[in-house]
């Protein structure tokens, strides 16, 4: 999901190009595009729907009014300032034949994270 703070002359249909830092990346294909009810969102994401939890403020103060999903086509991958990995680089690495639990976050994992990797593990 692509948020935008307007979707004036975007229809269902349409292909939008995605940038990063001047470089064309990928190509959405505009399936939905809808109004998102926030406060519903938060509630039910973050339990909460209080401003002063840093991440609800940002999805309804910071983030687009409107919502376009849809298939995403990659072009090129982003060129980070930092090495990365492809899946295929990362999957080479893992153990053949036993089951693996990955979790990816930019931020230190919270409890919640932690009982999900603990369930998933399982």
């Amino acid at each position: 999901t692509f948020d935008m703070r307007d979707v004036s002359g975007i229809k269902k249909g349409d292909k939008l190009l995605l940038k990063w830092k001047g470089d064309d990346v990928a190509v959405l294909e505009a399936s939905s595009i809808y109004k998102p009810n926030k406060v519903v969102e938060a509630k039910g994401v973050y339990g909460t729907s209080s401003l002063e939890h840093p991440t609800v403020f940002s999805l309804i103060e910071e983030t687009g009014d409107y919502y376009i999903g849809g298939n995403v086509h990659g072009i090129k991958s982003i060129a980070f300032p930092y090495p990365v990995q492809t899946p295929a680089d990362v999957r080479a690495m893992l153990p053949e034949g036993k089951p693996v639990v990955a979790f990816q976050n930019r931020n230190p994992i919270h409890r919640a994270h932690f009982e999900l990797l603990v369930c998933a593990q399982r």
